[in-house]
Parts: structure tokens; C-alpha cells; sequence
């Protein structure tokens, strides 16, 4: 690898280094910096030009002597070191060890910005994946190679859902070759301690950039991430599901660089490529034709305001197939998780339930859980509106059933991890308060086997 040599820096300001008259640099490549004390920064050139090129420290600028700095380029991107060792490690943004731990040595080293997957190449996403959570299990079906993003909101417990996300989830049949890989982008001190107490012992690889980190690294970790999860999938031939927190975090720091760079802002103040740069992220999950291996993402998306057209959340929905969006309601009832589920939807559930992955009643009963639910949420507005003793008997029984599909099904312990089958009879206990001549989606040999109508009141 070549090096261009040290070179004194311009001007700094604001975690920003700026270089005049160094010809040959690429955007992207990494950068070494040595301070007036002889240690060492880590920097990336986020502008080149053959008049300027501004280089982001992660470490920022502070202290920093313009008269005792020196900067080389090295004219390559950041690479990851990649082995099996990786499996129960926590690094930060750029491979780095965070769990005070000797780093990682390989001889494999790979450009975290990755390749993209030909779309000849790609095999289409199938096999159902147990996260032991109802709500997502039974209605929005998660299946190997797909990408399912969480839409929530600022205080709903999203965080709390993705680690246990992490802790349940497996393939049902291959479990011992489905492995975690976590990243958290801009979270607190306490919610990485969280996470990391909670995975500790589940062999989970993690990355964690701090709120208090430079933006520079939040925009590095989930291509590292992805990288260790290419790895996983690609060359050990392990099932890999990747969850990322936050993305909205994410797009902040992309905002705020590009804002540096003076990007003309789009939409929220948000740079114009903001769209193709998360694609680059989302589009490295899916499966590859004649390789064992996967990559199943589920994102993180807090959107702010609530507000589900808001840009992060909008292109995340064109990127991806479906979302589980969290209800602040359900939230403020004390019900977890509070999966929304009239908005929610995951589109390619039906190519990973049924008689050979789940149950063969399974997409009836989840069409059946849908119309109901639909119902009941009708019939509860109007008993909102004239009271429920003026509703007839079966408008009754569909509030009966929407407050035990809210209770039983929907909310559950955060550490309850429940099997398809589980979720499956506790469907049908539900469906059976309501008669079988209202339950057009189901069929009469699942009425038969599975439904106990009582008409008792």
C-alpha cells in the first residue's frame, strides 16, 4: 500500500482538517494523524479537490497544534480484520475492540464499503425466522434473506424490542448456524451497557458508537457491521441477522458531514443522495445464489415526530419489504411490545410460513387476525361513541376480542420467548370467541380442528 507523506495541516475546525495542494486524493480514504504529543488520530477525506481536501477526524480536533500536526494519507478506505474470533466481541465504529480485549488478528482484511450482490447473483429471501415475539411471529413474518425494518418513535421502548430481537431469534432447524451481528449508532452510556450485559453470553458480534462519538464513526459502523456480517454469511456459511440501531441516527451524522462538505440540502436539510447512501446499507442483506449462508436485517428507524412520511422512514420503506411500526398508545396502556398492527406489514411473509416452515393454518390465521381485528377496532369506536350496552350481542364478542388480542396476543414478557405454535394456539383461543360463521378467511377443516366456539356470554 502506498502512503503519501506527512504533511502539516492547513486548518482545523470542528473535528474538520483542511489540506491545500495535496493532489491524488480520494474520497473515502483513510487517514492517519499524529498530534503535537505523538499520538495517533483516525481520519477519512469526506472532500477532494486539486485545490482542497477536508479530512474528518474521529477523534476531533480538539488541542489540536496546526504547527505539530501531521497527516498522511494512506490511499486506502478503512478495512476490517475478519476471523472467527469476532464471534462475542464488541468493537466500535471501525473494528476496533471496545471489550478490553486484544484486537483481532488476520491476515483477511476487507474495505468495509463492501460489494454490492449482483441482482442475477440473488436467490429469493425464503424460510421462516422465529423471533419468539407474537406480534412479528404471527403477522409479520420474518423470513432469511429479507430486510424488516422497526419504525418507532422518541420514548418507545424499540431498544428493549431489538435486544430481545437478538436474544430469541433462530432458524428454526439450523439453529447452530445463526449467529447475531448488533450495531448501535449514536446511543447512550446506559443503553450500550444495556445491550452489551444482555448479550454478553450469547456469542452476539456487536458494535457500539456512542452519542458523545464523532459523527464521522456513525456513519462507518453499519458498513463495518455489514462487512463482519458478509463475512459470517459468506464465507463460513452462516445464517447472519443483523440488527441496526438507530438509522435515524445514522442519517443525522449524514446530514451533519454533509452540511461540512456544503451539500446542497434536499428535504429536511438532508443531502440528496440520502436514499442511494442508505440503499448502499440495506441492499448488502439477502442471499446468494449456491452459497448456504444469509443476511437478514432488521433496522431501527425513530421517526421523529411520529411523523411516518418524514424522509429516513419514507426512503426506508422503498428500500425495504414491509415494516413493524410501535404504537405510542398501546405504549402509553403499558402494553409490550406495542406493535401497531394495522400499518404493519411484512411482504414477504408469505414465501416463509405455512405447511412446510410453520403450520399449514398459519396464513389463513394471520389473514383471519387482520379482519377481526379490523373489526373490533370498528365496533370499539362506535362503542366509544354510543356505549357498548347499546351494541349488539356479536359487536360484543368482537370488543371481547379486541381486548384479549391486545392482552394475550400482542403484549408478552420481554424475556417470554414463544414458539410458532404457541402463537399459533393462542390465535386460535381468540378466534374462538367469536363464531365460526363470521370467520370467512379460515377454512372448515381448521374450524374443525382448531376452533372451540362458545356461545355462551
Amino acid at each position: 500500500m502506498r502512503e503519501k507523506e506527512y504533511r502539516y495541516a492547513s486548518a482545523a475546525h470542528n473535528g474538520l482538517l483542511f489540506l491545500r495542494g495535496v493532489p491524488g486524493v480520494a474520497f473515502g480514504d483513510r487517514v492517519s494523524i499524529r498530534d503535537q504529543r505523538g499520538q495517533k488520530r483516525n481520519g477519512q477525506v469526506i472532500l477532494s479537490s486539486d485545490e482542497l481536501v477536508m479530512v474528518q477526524i474521529l477523534e476531533g480536533t480538539d488541542d489540536l497544534s496546526l504547527d505539530d500536526t501531521w497527516v498522511r494519507f494512506l490511499e486506502a478506505p478503512f478495512e476490517m480484520p475478519l476471523s472467527p474470533d469476532i464471534l462475542g466481541r464488541v468493537f466500535n465504529g471501525i473494528g476496533e475492540p471496545r471489550d478490553d480485549r486484544p484486537p483481532i488478528v488476520s491476515r483477511l482484511r476487507r474495505n468495509v464499503n463492501g460489494q454490492p450482490i449482483n441482482p442475477i447473483a440473488r436467490a429469493y429471501p425464503r424460510e421462516f425466522i422465529q423471533t419468539g415475539i407474537s406480534a412479528i411471529d404471527g403477522l409479520n413474518s420474518l423470513v432469511r434473506g429479507q430486510k424488516l425494518p422497526i419504525f418507532s418513535g422518541s420514548g418507545l421502548p424499540h431498544n428493549k424490542l431489538a435486544a430481545q430481537i437478538v436474544r430469541q431469534s433462530k432458524l428454526l432447524g439450523e439453529e447452530s448456524r445463526f449467529v447475531v451481528v448488533f450495531a448501535a449508532m449514536g446511543v447512550s452510556y446506559a443503553d450500550a451497557q444495556f445491550f452489551r450485559e444482555d448479550f454478553e453470553s450469547n456469542g452476539v458480534v456487536m458494535f457500539t458508537n456512542l452519542a458523545d462519538d464523532p459523527p464521522i464513526e456513525r456513519l462507518i459502523l453499519p458498513r463495518t457491521a455489514m462487512t463482519a456480517a458478509e463475512y459470517l454469511a459468506f464465507d463460513l456459511d452462516l445464517h447472519v441477522l443483523v440488527v441496526l440501531t438507530d438509522m435515524t441516527y445514522y442519517a443525522e451524522a449524514l446530514r451533519e458531514v454533509a452540511t461540512a462538505k456544503g451539500d446542497v440540502p434536499t428535504r429536511k436539510g438532508y443531502p440528496g443522495y440520502l436514499y442511494s447512501d442508505l440503499a448502499e446499507i440495506y441492499e448488502r442483506a439477502g442471499r446468494v445464489r449456491e452459497r448456504h449462508g444469509s443476511i437478514t436485517m432488521v433496522p431501527v428507524v425513530s421517526m421523529p415526530s411520529d411523523d411516518i412520511t418524514h424522509p429516513i422512514p419514507d426512503l426506508t420503506g422503498y428500500i425495504t419489504e414491509g415494516q413493524i411500526v410501535l404504537s405510542r398508545e398501546l405504549n402509553n396502556q403499558d402494553l409490550y411490545p406495542p406493535v401497531n398492527i394495522p400499518p404493519s406489514l411484512s411482504r414477504l411473509m408469505k414465501d416463509g410460513i405455512g405447511k412446510d416452515d410453520t403450520r399449514e393454518d398459519h396464513p389463513r390465521v394471520t389473514n383471519q387476525l387482520y379482519a377481526a381485528y379490523a373489526k373490533a377496532l370498528e365496533v370499539r369506536n362506535l362503542a366509544s361513541i354510543i356505549g357498548p350496552d347499546e351494541l349488539p350481542d356479536l359487536d360484543r364478542k368482537y370488543l371481547q376480542f379486541a381486548d384479549g388480542f391486545e392482552q394475550c396476543f400482542l403484549a408478552q414478557g420481554m424475556d417470554e420467548d414463544r414458539s410458532i405454535i404457541q402463537t399459533l394456539n393462542i390465535a386460535w383461543e381468540l378466534l374462538s370467541l367469536l363464531p365460526g360463521d363470521v370467520l370467512s378467511r379460515v377454512s372448515e377443516a381448521d374450524l374443525a380442528r382448531y376452533h372451540h366456539w362458545n356461545s355462551s356470554p
